[in-house]
């Protein structure tokens, strides 16, 4: 009993951050934990955008800075495609509260680009959409200096040994620690090809990030579903929830 209380205690210790989806922090005891990485995976269409649109958008509605960067798609295209759910960006963006930036994977410096922006801004929310192409970009390790790699990244497949496992644990390894760096909660995306038994598409992010939630949708039934399968300091349900993405995003029903 003595040991539940405590529990219990330090629960309602831990600061969180409201995710703007209806119904999801209630199963998440109010929320993301503050200063986490919380990965987000699904298939094609499944809402992993949407999802990143309306954390992003609550964090604007409590005064925070927000950051979006993409990998996938233009900027002009996610606001636009953000409007049109009735999460409009426009006003934030023009005051600085809110910054969405496309990282190029084709050129050398992305991790340098995206370390700057994500360590400049003093942003309280972070979104990267998504981490597999950068997790799948090829990496050489250069001279060894008092034991430490001087990791190098390539956007060619020249020069470069392999993109094996350990190789997208560094890349993921990279990313993860500018993220806790920053001081930010941040929202991580990831491909989940239909059918897989991981929860990322490099099988990789579930085990470094703070906390998983997949996205998926049956088709067959006509049904979208949201599973909170991990999330630190948190006592939650695995049990898959019924959702709908109507205008406004994603509700638990």
């Amino acid at each position: 009993m003595i040991l539940e209380q405590k529990v219990a205690q330090q629960d309602n210790l831990i600061q969180r951050m409201k995710t703007g989806i209806t119904g999801l922090d209630t199963i998440l005891q109010g929320g993301i934990p503050q200063q986490s990485i919380t990965l987000v995976s699904g298939p094609p269409g499944s809402g992993k955008s949407i999802f990143c649109f309306q954390f992003l958008y609550q964090g604007l509605k409590e005064n925070e800075k927000v950051l979006y960067l993409t990998l996938d798609k233009k900027e002009d295209g996610l606001i636009l495609q953000a409007k049109k759910l009735g999460i409009d960006f426009q006003e934030s963006i023009e005051k600085g509260e809110a910054k969405f930036r496309y990282l190029n994977i084709n050129k050398k410096l992305v991790y340098e680009a995206m370390s700057n922006e994500i360590l400049s801004g003093q942003y309280q929310r972070i979104v990267l959409d998504s981490i597999t192409p950068l997790s799948e970009m090829p990496m050489f390790i250069g001279n060894m200096e008092n034991g430490n790699a001087d990791y190098s990244f390539v956007d060619s497949e020249e020069n470069t040994p392999s993109t094996s496992g350990p190789i997208r644990r560094r890349h993921l390894l990279f990313i993860m620690n500018a993220l806790e760096s920053s001081g930010s909660t941040a929202i991580i995306t990831s491909e989940l090809p239909m059918g897989s038994t991981n929860l990322s598409r490099d099988g990789i992010s579930e085990f470094l990030a703070d906390g998983v939630i997949t996205l998926n949708f049956d088709p067959t039934m006509d049904r979208r579903k949201l599973s909170v399968m991990k999330m630190r300091n948190t006592k939650h349900t695995l049990k898959p929830q019924e959702i709908q993405i109507t205008s406004g995003g994603i509700t638990l029903q």
